[in-house]
């Protein structure tokens, strides 16, 4: 049997022993991100740059966004593209129909996880360098990145995280070289293939008073309503309502002839209205260009637009024309279905009369299949 001498001690490591493994799971609730955290928009900023030229930069920024912080460390920040500000109208309209392909992809998703440990001692240093692996959600691409972030306590209820260095994001990483091509031809510029992003984000503990999120822009004015006749409608499904409507850097009300003029030529390089081989039927995936057409017509109050069918040199020019113009002719009855007048639209086929490119690739041959937009002369 030990000796007192002996068993005290003994007594006294386990007591203490059991005391630390008392307090283990209080410091493991510690370090968590409980009860969650929310990102305030209204104080936060996203940013990014291109180059075009060589030399020109140009600095934008997003307008709309969301995120939270969960209270194990799961980061979600939802960016909505729609919102994308270049202070220029028609550029912000040219980088949401030609590079973002909003209508397709209306948001950016940022995911990643913090282990809570990692910012235990935040409360006494104040500010802190993480290196963040993540992923990103764009154009309909994951892939994976990494960056540094600077984490600052600025009251308990409120943390700033900040870009150290910008973001490359290269644009062919995400499927957005087409887009770039397009922007390219409707600016008239050369613009480099890849652009930096910078954000600070200020998170506020949930149950904390926060800023309100920005208010959405007002809705495209509707069309009235004119019932079209059956022959006339389009057996097209609804494009579905993205989380991201409404966000959209926009003039309020009608839109001036300059804004009209300006958005139907950007909406014909667009080439997102596709039919299917050697018909005039649309296919599926042309809804949600099409309703964002319709939306913008009918904020073009008095103007008569001309729908114009274009196909490639395979074939015979006859028939390519017939086809054109079939394919102008349903584009319309679309239109018409959406609610907008019938007698505002022509429909006119130019088969192959009108090439953008030499029918000589694939590709080529791609962008002169195509349907454009344009305001008709008084």
């Amino acid at each position: 049997m030990p000796s007192p001498d002996y068993a005290r001690p003994c007594l006294r490591f386990m007591l203490a022993l059991l005391a630390l493994m008392a307090a283990m799971p209080m410091a493991a609730q510690e370090a968590s991100f409980a009860p969650g955290w929310q990102v305030e928009a209204q104080t936060s900023q996203l940013r990014f740059q291109s180059v075009k030229n060589v030399t020109k930069v140009e600095s934008s920024t997003f307008a709309a966004f969301s995120g939270e912080v969960t209270a194990d460390g799961a980061v979600t920040l939802h960016v909505f593209l729609d919102s994308v500000d270049t202070k220029i109208d028609l550029r912000n309209v040219r980088m949401r129909f030609l590079l973002f392909e909003t209508f397709r992809f209306p948001e950016a998703v940022i995911t990643a996880k913090i282990n809570p440990a990692d910012l235990a001692d935040l409360a006494s240093v104040r500010r802190k360098t993480l290196h963040l692996p993540f992923t990103l959600d764009l154009h309909g691409v994951q892939k994976q990145l990494e960056t540094d972030v600077a984490v600052t306590l600025l009251q308990d209820d409120t943390v700033v995280v900040s870009s150290t260095v910008p973001l490359v994001i290269a644009t062919d990483d995400f499927g957005l070289a087409d887009g770039v091509q397009k922007l390219q031809e409707a600016a008239n510029v050369v613009i480099i293939p890849s652009g930096t992003v910078s954000f600070d984000l200020t998170l506020k503990r949930n149950g904390g008073a926060t800023a309100p999120a920005p208010q959405p822009a007002p809705a495209p004015a509707e069309a009235t309503a004119e019932p079209a006749a059956p022959e006339m409608a389009e057996a097209l499904p609804e494009a579905p309502v993205s989380p991201a409507a409404d966000v959209a850097l926009e003039p309020t009300g009608d839109l001036d002839l300059a804004a009209c003029t300006g958005r139907f030529e950007i909406l014909s390089r667009s080439g997102n209205i596709n039919f299917h081989s050697g018909s005039a039927r649309l296919q599926a995936d042309s809804a949600a260009l099409l309703d964002s057409v319709a939306a913008i017509i009918a904020r073009c109050p008095g103007l008569k637009i001309d729908v114009s069918g274009h196909t490639d040199a395979d074939g015979s020019p006859a028939a390519n024309q017939y086809l054109s113009q079939q394919r102008a002719k349903a584009v319309v009855r679309y239109l018409v279905k959406k609610g907008l007048a019938a007698e505002r639209f022509t429909a006119t086929g130019y088969g192959e009369d009108k090439p953008l490119f030499d029918n000589d690739t694939p590709e080529h041959k791609s962008r002169n299949r195509r349907i454009e937009f344009a305001l008709v002369q008084p």
